[in-house]
């Protein structure tokens, strides 16, 4: 049976993921809003697109907190003190290096999206183990995408 610290390590965890999920949304807006050059059409696109299903997200982390009996982040500085996606207030980022950041970012997320699914399975939570298998697969995509845009 799990204890009570395999809990409070799988709502840390989670409590991560979910600040990673918002800085890495701002961040995405903000390229969104900010990319400029031959490209412009397709990024500003792919960055609306993958700013939406980071958002989405948010809040199915957060329910995962709270059905683990859990707090969730209540401000801007609680994501800022728990995410691992650092901020870039950049707004003349080359395009290609917008891509660059994008991916390196996701592939963070990745990482993070498998410790919460390691604390999930200490912690007995089915739920949330399974559910993070399509947590990563949407940002293995999104990696995947950026990674062909800078050409494989």
């Amino acid at each position: 049976m799990p204890g009570d610290n395999a809990s409070k390590a799988l709502i840390d965890s989670l409590n991560g993921l979910l600040a990673d999920y918002f800085a890495l949304y701002i961040k995405t807006k903000n390229f969104h809003w900010h990319v400029a050059g031959p490209q412009f059409h397709d990024l500003h696109l792919l960055f609306d697109t993958q700013a939406t299903e980071l958002f989405a997200l948010t809040d199915v982390v957060a329910e995962r907190v709270r059905k683990n009996g859990g707090l969730t982040l209540t401000s801007v500085g609680a994501v800022g003190a728990k995410s691992a996606i650092a901020d870039d207030d950049r707004t003349g980022v080359d395009a290609m290096a917008m891509v660059r950041v994008l991916r390196e970012d996701n592939i963070t997320l990745v990482e993070r999206i498998r410790a919460a699914k390691a604390a999930a399975g200490e912690a007995g939570d089915n739920a949330t183990d399974g559910m993070s298998d399509d947590w990563t697969d949407q940002a293995q995509q999104r990696v995947w995408f950026l990674t062909q845009i800078l050409g494989g």
